[in-house]
């Protein structure tokens, strides 16, 4: 199942839910109907008719209230996602520049996972008073997820243990787990509201010496009372019905999360590890805080022990014996599958690199360019949503082997914009003196020395390495004020079309950091229907069909090859020739796109890699745009490494 079908799962699994949860509701509307009529044929003189209509619709419109009510205030408190989520559970934030070792390590995998699977780096928050290893992912959208991690995990696991634990929540990310589990929070407390309502009114019926406020022969009174007892029972077998579908859930889910964290890493003792020290602690994987009931579906181990008197009905987890017998099972791939063959990605040079700005290309770059092996495009759609243990090593070998300045960067923002400038400048020195002269007027005549200074350096990565990098330097980024902000993104937005003229090779650069650094839209995956985002697909297929290729016939091949992978192409009009583009089309174009709902994304993404592997010579600038495209519409694409 690929990266779009768990996607499609995931809203049929919400739907599911959904229904679910709505016949837990029709079955306590029905309860407390029954309630009712039996008080009014109590309190009635004479028998009191079973069929009452207008009774329905009270106790209906009363039920379905405070299932709205508590669900939308809940999903209200939950409206920064995973970070309020977080923060309940007694998490901190970790700033990204610390220099406590143990935070830089957890930190350091987070990151690592995250620029191997192509997500956005999460922010990182550590529950310091949690001694048991457990950790969790949250969030409505991968863009807004966080990772949180107890201080067990920390004082217990190894790196590679670690790891296989960041591993399993970065599945719960991919997998589209994430905005199920906040919207499972809001409708339980919607069930919950009704038993602490209840719970109220029998409080309030009572004097602090346990005699009832009301005379026992007063009718009314007793109507309240039952009324209230009514609220208690029902609303709690409400919650544990709501328990159960969640537990239930959560379970099947976790098998697949172990089993993608094995194949993530390539390193099954990792995660078995760290199952195993949970089952050695004390501590296990329990939770003292006060909301880990409440989120118990959403961590990594079970965060409540006492569960084993209902025959693990109510676990949100498989057992842990039942888990590590899985994982024996589980099949480690050997070699993952590549987008590009070729050498492994090495340690990036550190000497012999060109001293002026104006220098050429790099002889890293002019090897890359040489020769990217193609790769399939039903591949390619293979591997997003995924990563591997190449990856994860080509990454790790990656950061460990910048050069110290571009090192630094990670972790000062101010360094970071000059290296995000370092790598917008460009080799052709009539282009390169506009953008000098930009900086130098901008920021000051240092500013070119600095910037030359990291150019020199950047150029020595690999094809594919830029884009990574700067991910990479995306934390760093998000550190800086409002207005420093502002003014690093008009300065990125003038080196990428100095002149007003937008530069191919800076485009991808360019998409990376406008979805990296924006707020996001918050607009819905739901668009079904092709013709309403045909325009947008032509538009995205020109841009591509130009880039990598010289001759005009060979770029309208591969946009028309594109187009026919689209649904419904017979049926529409091929042009004959490649439509205009400029970078405000292709902006909003692909802002439109990104609503497509996950199975038609999936033919829109298969009709961009057929149009860039049209040729069998997919070239380093090609893999980059296709790569950003891809992830400009929430699409994780893993780096395209060598």
């Amino acid at each position: 199942m690929n990266f779009f079908e768990h996607q499609d799962q995931a809203r049929r699994n919400t739907t599911k839910l959904l229904l679910l949860f709505g016949l837990s509701i029709a079955v306590m509307i029905a309860a407390f109907y029954g309630v009712a009529i039996a008080i009014l044929s109590f309190e009635a003189v004479g028998p009191s008719p079973l069929w009452q209509p207008g009774i329905l619709f009270w106790v209906a419109s009363g039920t379905l209230a405070f299932m709205v009510v508590g669900s939308s205030t809940k999903l209200a408190q939950l409206g920064q996602g995973g970070h309020n989520l977080a923060k309940g559970l007694g998490g901190r934030e970790l700033n990204p520049l610390t220099d406590d070792p143990d935070e830089q390590r957890l930190i350091n995998v987070v990151s690592e996972m995250a620029l191997a699977s192509g997500t956005p780096i999460p922010a990182v928050y550590l529950l310091d008073d949690e001694p048991g290893i457990n950790a969790f992912a949250a969030g409505f959208t991968a863009d807004k997820a966080v990772i949180g991690v107890t201080r067990g995990c920390l004082d217990q696991l190894s790196r590679d243990e670690l790891q296989g634990v960041i591993g399993h929540e970065f599945s719960h990310i991919l997998n589209g787990d994430m905005g199920l589990n906040l919207k499972l929070i809001g409708v339980i407390h919607g069930l919950l509201l009704i038993y602490i309502a209840g719970r109220v009114v029998l409080r309030w019926n009572y004097y602090p010496s346990g005699s009832l406020r009301r005379s026992k022969d007063d009718k009314g009174g007793g109507a309240i009372l039952a009324a209230a007892l009514a609220m208690v029972v029902i609303g709690y077998l409400g919650v544990l019905c709501g328990r159960l579908i969640k537990s239930a859930v959560s379970r099947e889910r976790e098998f697949l999360a172990d089993a993608s964290a094995v194949q993530f890493t390539r390193n099954p003792e990792g995660l078995t590890g760290a199952l195993r020290k949970i089952g050695q602690i004390p501590s296990g994987s329990t939770m003292v805080s006060p909301m880990a009931e409440t989120a118990s579906h959403l961590l990594f181990g079970e965060a409540n022990s006492n569960l084993s008197f209902l025959g693990g009905w109510f676990a949100t987890h498989p057992p842990l014996g039942e888990r590590l017998r899985r994982l024996g099972q589980v099949p480690i791939p050997q070699g993952a599958a590549p987008l590009s063959a070729g050498a492994s990605v090495g340690s990036s040079s550190e000497g012999s690199l060109v001293m002026g700005l104006h220098g050429g290309t790099s002889t890293a770059v002019q090897q890359g360019i040489a020769a990217i092996a193609s790769t399939a495009p039903s591949q390619f759609i293979t591997a997003i949503g995924t990563t591997d243990g190449r990856r994860l090593e080509q990454v790790r070998s990656l950061l460990s082997d910048l050069p110290p300045e571009v090192k630094a960067a990670l972790q000062d923002p101010t360094a970071a914009t000059e290296v995000v400038y370092a790598l917008l400048v460009r080799t052709k020195p009539a282009l390169q003196t506009q953008q000098i002269e930009y900086l130098s007027n901008t920021y000051g005549p240092d500013c070119r020395g600095r910037v030359g200074q990291l150019y020199n350096q950047v150029r020595a990565l690999k094809p594919g390495q830029d884009l990574l990098l700067l991910e990479a330097l995306v934390p760093a980024l998000q550190q800086l004020d409002p207005e420093a902000g502002r003014k690093f993104i008009q300065t990125a937005q003038a080196l990428s079309q100095p002149g007003g003229r937008l530069l191919p090779s800076n485009y991808p650069l360019q998409l990376i950091l406008r979805k990296r650094l924006s707020s996001g839209s918050g607009q819905p995956a739901a668009i079904t229907d092709i013709n309403d985002l045909w325009g947008d697909a032509l538009v995205v297929l020109a841009l591509l069909a130009r880039v990598g290729h010289t001759r005009p016939e060979d770029a309208l091949y591969a946009f028309k090859l594109g187009l026919s992978q689209l649904p419904g192409a017979k049926t529409q009009t091929s042009p004959n020739q490649l439509p205009p583009v400029n970078s405000a089309d292709i902006n909003a174009s692909l802002g439109r796109l990104e609503q497509a709902a996950p199975k038609l994304k999936q033919a829109i993404v298969d009709a961009c890699a057929h149009t860039v592997l049209a040729d069998n010579d997919v070239t380093p600038a090609e893999m980059s745009l296709l790569r950003a495209v891809v992830i400009t519409l929430d699409c994780p694409a893993p780096p395209f490494l060598r």
